[in-house]
């Protein structure tokens, strides 16, 4: 059973909030593509640093990324829900009045360049301003949360309320929690042993798509994920990473990730020609830069689950087996450049060529 209602059952109201959530992230999903990927490229060319291409090897599910930190890479982490995180939660996801995104919290933080008078509306997702005030506060450290504001007398305003948000969920506590929702353990972690509660670790970390050694923001990523099925609406966290140089976004349907490409002069003409595009049309809209005779471009990977990731249908406890995937590749595209409204993803098989 999905934690989250789909729109069939939603009252007439919350379809409204669904449809309307739905749109912001639309709009969102393009400024994280942005800052992720197309704002780290041109880091690492002001500083005439070569850019260190994703292989396509690194996602594969089961793939191993090298253990290399690129510091012109942009990293960060941002939460972004359907409705309004109840303060229940705050011992695991750490929302408190110190971090909201008030004038006094961001001067005593020394986050907000502040130059005249301060705009309370900046952080509102429908404000102008928006895009301008969260590029300023994604490098800070841990996440920042966007929700439905519950003090707005509009019902569905969506704000970036808080920032250096901790999500302090033990990874453990978190396996045993899709370990059981899998039934793979019926109670505890360790209820089997040592060894195979380190395989459902392990596994946890394949149902999001990452690798068991990944740290920082995509394991914290990938645990509020998880924690968060315990609201009934849905969610989508976006994760930068200096390791995968990728932009990683969890939501109701699965994972995705979006990274940088070349394509040659000749892939760039097969792919418009399959498309029935010409060339120009192509570069126009699909192309992030030039680069010498090919072109940079956004790939997007999804990951859909097997069976081995889905729960059982007649409900009874099974034991895992490390050696079936649990993730496979669901969609392969480029996707149209930030900004671009008319054009659609082209497929594009290129993890296992």
């Amino acid at each position: 059973m999905a934690y989250w209602s789909v729109r069939e059952e939603l009252s007439l109201a919350n379809r409204v909030r669904r449809s309307y959530y739905e749109l912001l992230r639309d709009e969102l999903d393009q400024q994280m593509i942005h800052y992720a990927l197309i704002d780290s490229y041109h880091n690492f060319q002001s500083k005439k640093i070569p850019y260190p291409f994703v292989e396509k090897r690194e996602l594969k599910p089961r793939a191993r990324i090298p253990d290399l930190e690129y510091d012109c890479q942009n990293v960060f982490l941002v939460i972004f829900l359907e409705d309004t995180i109840p303060v229940a939660h705050k011992k695991y996801i750490r929302f408190f009045d110190e971090n909201k995104t008030t004038k006094a919290n961001l001067l005593s933080s020394k986050t907000l360049p502040l130059s005249g008078s301060f705009d309370r509306t900046q952080k509102y997702v429908d404000s102008v301003h928006f895009n301008t005030f969260i590029k300023v506060l994604l490098p800070v450290d841990y996440a920042l949360l966007i929700q439905r504001d519950p003090s707005s007398k509009s019902q569905n305003r969506y704000g970036l309320t808080h920032f250096h948000v901790r999500i302090d969920w033990p990874i453990a506590d978190a396996a045993e929690d899709l370990g059981r929702d899998l039934r793979y353990i019926s109670k505890d972690l360790y209820e089997k042993g040592d060894k195979y509660a380190e395989d459902v670790q392990k596994k946890f970390f394949e149902y999001y798509s990452l690798p068991a050694t990944a740290g920082g923001r995509r394991t914290a990523a990938i645990v509020a994920a998880q924690y968060l099925k315990r609201i009934p609406c849905i969610s989508t966290i976006y994760a930068g990473s200096c390791e995968s140089r990728a932009l990683i976004r969890i939501s109701e349907r699965g994972v995705s990730k979006v990274i940088l490409m070349r394509l040659s002069n000749q892939e760039m003409t097969q792919l418009s020609e399959a498309n029935q595009l010409s060339l120009n049309a192509f570069k126009k809209n699909y192309m992030v830069s030039r680069k010498g005779s090919s072109g940079v471009f956004l790939f997007q990977a999804t990951y859909a689950v097997t069976n081995h990731a889905r729960s059982p249908d007649d409900g009874k406890i099974r034991d895992i087996k490390p050696d079936l995937s649990w993730v496979s590749v669901g969609g392969q595209h480029i996707i149209p450049r930030p900004g671009v409204e008319k054009c659609r993803p082209l497929p594009l098989n290129a993890i296992y060529t």
